[in-house]
């Protein structure tokens, strides 16, 4: 398909329709895992143009567990509508420090293949790279160089603040991913058809979205210059600053982009979440699923709820399943040990629900609504503390305080 913009059924017009035209052009070329990972490049694509609004510009990680998922296809469509594209493959930081700090001509950096770069083999290497890509986040964010001028040595500062995007296999290092907006591509099904993409044919019409992309920015900035955008429930923290400028981008399209970047921004936190979880933490969830509504449980029935249950981690640990040693050691990182309980007739060494409600309220999300509601089925009542959102349940006796928050 080739043309102008107009040809191709796009408007000459601005704000929500503007949006809405980009989001269009990308989904030509590119089957998205959902909705919201649209919505967010969409979004993400213009807010490259406002970068001097705001006080930090999320990365874009484009990943997937597999080649030939789309990954590629995604920075090449988002190439031609930023602007002052720069598409690498494996630039050094010297360069990129150069290229950026040019701020008349500050480009919008795309690394392909960003594994790698920063895969565990040539971590080492990139650590300036990624240094790069870290701090560069922040708006006046410098880079130090020592330069030799003639016989003397003098250090220079080196404006490194830039929007980047990545794309690469499985995950990138934790402090790049916790400054992302992470989109998990997959391959296509075998139903899912987009339009081949042809830079000859489909560049003209990116080119036209960029120029009006470009003049909607100039005329917006002031607006979205020191924007506080409401965040939705749950997005908080290092959250609430990469999503900050694409929500402020949304209300200026104003029409149903706001609404939609929200919902976009909870899906694509919890996915986020999921994907990143430690095995710590994934520890402390697969012990609370098996208390289920125990008050204490020797460390043998824990271990042997632990390792039975489908797709954990548990059963195999590096060729062994996780022991009581192994328990101990993981679940003592969140101050919860071992300790000698009396079960029936016996005293095995065990732990107790009530100590790991601290470490359950500070690292997990609060439990379904439905497991305490049908937790009140079972031979006692079970409550749910209304500061914290965790069980109280009549084994706390008389207790007026709750061992999780503090709340009386």
């Amino acid at each position: 398909m080739s043309g102008s913009l107009s040809a191709l059924g796009y408007g000459d017009r601005t704000g929500m329709e503007l949006l809405d035209d980009v989001e269009r052009y990308l989904r030509r070329f590119v089957a998205f895992p959902s909705d919201a990972a649209a919505v967010a490049v969409a979004l993400w694509v213009a807010h490259a143009h406002l970068v001097d609004s705001f006080e930090s510009t999320p990365r874009l990680a484009v990943l997937s567990p597999e080649p030939g998922s789309g990954k590629t296809r995604v920075l090449e469509a988002v190439e031609l509508l930023v602007p002052r594209a720069l598409f690498t493959l494996n630039a050094s930081s010297a360069a990129l420090f150069r290229k950026v700090s040019d701020e008349a001509g500050r480009p919008t950096v795309l690394i392909d293949e960003a594994d790698t770069i920063f895969g565990p083999r040539a971590a080492k290497e990139h650590e300036d790279l990624r240094g790069f890509v870290n701090g560069g986040h922040r708006r006046g964010a410098m880079a130090l160089r020592c330069v030799v001028k003639g016989k003397t040595i003098e250090v220079e500062e080196y404006p490194c603040y830039a929007a980047v995007a990545l794309a690469g296999l499985d995950d990138l290092p934790d402090t790049i991913m916790s400054r992302s907006i992470v989109i998990r591509m997959r391959r296509r099904a075998p139903g899912e058809r987009v339009d081949p993409f042809r830079r000859r044919v489909d560049g003209p019409p990116g080119d036209e979205l960029r120029e009006r992309l470009e003049k909607w920015a100039a005329d917006a900035a002031s607006r979205v210059d020191g924007a506080w955008p409401e965040m939705p429930d749950g997005i908080e923290d290092r959250n609430a600053d990469v999503w900050e400028a694409l929500l402020a981008v949304a209300d200026e399209a104003g029409g149903e982009w706001p609404e939609r970047a929200r919902v976009a921004a909870v899906a694509l936190v919890a996915d986020a979440r999921r994907g990143g979880e430690s095995l710590g933490v994934r520890l402390l969830r697969d012990v609370r699923d098996a208390f289920g509504q125990e008050d204490k449980l020797s460390t043998e029935a824990l271990l042997e709820r632990l390792t039975a249950m489908d797709d954990a981690p548990w059963a195999d640990l590096r060729g062994k399943p996780l022991d009581a040693r192994g328990l101990s050691r993981r679940l003592g990182k969140y101050e919860v040990a071992p300790k000698t309980l009396r079960i029936g007739d016996k005293t095995p060494k065990g732990y107790e629900r009530t100590d790991l409600f601290d470490a359950w309220a500070r690292y997990l999300p609060a439990p379904p609504e439905e497991s305490a509601t049908s937790a009140t089925t079972q031979q006692r009542p079970v409550w749910t503390c209304a500061v914290c959102g965790f069980p109280i349940d009549q084994a706390l006796g008389a207790v007026t305080v709750h061992p999780t928050c503090g709340a009386a």
